[in-house]
Parts: C-alpha cells; sequence; structure tokens
C-alpha cells in the first residue's frame, strides 16, 4: 500500500475514532472527588473545638453534578463516587481546617452529626445550592464551565452568636483531548476555591468565628 493511501487511511481511522467520541449514550460516569489529606507534622494543634455537620444539599437536580453535550449529539453525565455530595463537602473542609485553616495553623476539627456537638466552641454547618460542571464540546475543543454557590454558617457558643457566609465561585477552561479527569481536577479546584474564600472571609477571635476586618470595614 503506498504511503499517500496510508496517510489517507490513518486519517479515517482517526476522523472515525474522533466522531464515535462526539456522540453520547447518556451514561453516567463517577469522579472522585475524595482527596487524601496531606501529611502534616501536628505540634501545636488549636485548643478551640470545632465541629462541622453534615452540609445539607439543596440542589434543585441531586442525581449529578454535571452533564457534557456532545457534538454529535446526546449527553454524558457525572456525579461524585463514594459519599454523598453534602457529605464530601462536609469531609472535604474538615481536612482542609486540620491541614491549613485560619492563620495556616492546625485546628481541632472533627464531622459530628447534627445536634450532636454540644461540647463544641465552633458549630459549622452550610448547606449546597449549587456545585456542577457544564461541559460541550466543540469541533476541536470541549468547554468546561464549573460554579458553586455555598451557604455556611458558624455558631459561637461563646456568645451564642452567629456568623453567616455565602460562598460563591465558577472556573472556566478549554481543552483540546478531552478527558473526564479534566471535570474533576475543575470541579476539585472550584471546591478549594470555595474554601479559601470561607477563611479569607472569616477569622477566629475569642473563641467564635467572625468576619474578618476586611469585611467589617466594608
Amino acid at each position: 500500500m503506498k504511503q499517500s493511501s496510508l496517510r489517507v487511511l490513518g486519517s479515517a481511522i482517526m476522523m472515525a475514532t474522533m466522531l464515535a467520541g462526539c456522540r453520547g449514550t447518556g451514561e453516567m460516569r463517577y469522579l472522585d472527588l475524595r482527596e487524601k489529606p496531606p501529611m502534616v507534622q501536628v505540634t501545636d494543634i488549636d485548643p478551640i473545638k470545632i465541629a462541622i455537620e453534615p452540609f445539607d444539599d439543596r440542589r434543585a437536580d441531586k442525581s449529578r453534578v454535571g452533564t457534557r453535550t456532545h457534538l454529535w449529539g446526546g449527553t454524558t453525565h457525572f456525579d461524585v463516587s463514594g459519599d454523598r455530595l453534602g457529605g464530601l463537602i462536609t469531609q472535604r473542609l474538615a481536612d482542609r481546617l486540620r491541614t491549613r485553616g485560619w492563620g495556616d495553623r492546625v485546628w481541632n476539627v472533627r464531622v459530628a452529626a447534627a445536634g450532636s456537638a454540644a461540647d463544641a466552641d465552633i458549630v459549622i454547618s452550610g448547606q449546597v445550592q449549587d456545585f456542577s460542571a457544564t461541559v460541550k464540546s466543540r469541533v476541536f475543543s470541549t468547554v468546561i464551565d464549573t460554579t458553586s454557590r455555598f451557604t455556611i454558617q458558624a455558631r459561637n457558643l461563646v456568645d451564642r452568636s452567629t456568623t453567616i457566609r455565602t460562598i460563591e465561585g465558577g472556573r472556566s477552561r478549554t481543552v483540546f483531548w478531552f478527558n473526564q479527569d479534566d471535570v474533576r481536577d475543575q470541579l476539585a479546584a472550584t471546591l478549594k476555591d470555595g474554601f479559601d474564600r470561607l477563611i479569607v472571609d472569616t477569622t477566629i477571635d475569642n473563641k467564635a468565628l467572625r468576619p474578618s476586618r476586611r469585611l467589617v470595614q466594608e
């Protein structure tokens, strides 16, 4: 077979493979957003006790966290593997605060069932209004948009006060060769952005979680 014919055949096979990958079958694919927290050398854990109650999933559609619309029709759906989304976010926040929370310090944090943390100084709870990915395939590219919206509440035992923050965020990325790991990585980064925003917007003062000085001045 001539070299030119081989090139044509190779191009045809590549095009057929691309077209096959551009049709959706409506299947569900699962993304592992769980993360093993980094090992930290614990020498000085803050004595303030923080409990995080499971986040309440208030999304309109709890059956998935994202959908990919394929170039030649059809869809592929995504959901988180393992825990339900509310439990996953709760655990990820607890791990984040245990390893690098306010002031980059290690905090005494545990996950507790609702109403069971009577001995905690601060009880954090939350609602998930949005946590989703919208993926659209185009010719030679795929656009991945992720959004999040959480309402986080802290009840302070020291003075019975409450601090509430609404955290919103989003990311957008375009890739040439699409892989579902791109969706996983972008959702994980969007979740991290939300935790970072919470830490920036709040501070620990006199055993209570309060708005940061920046917010108070504004």
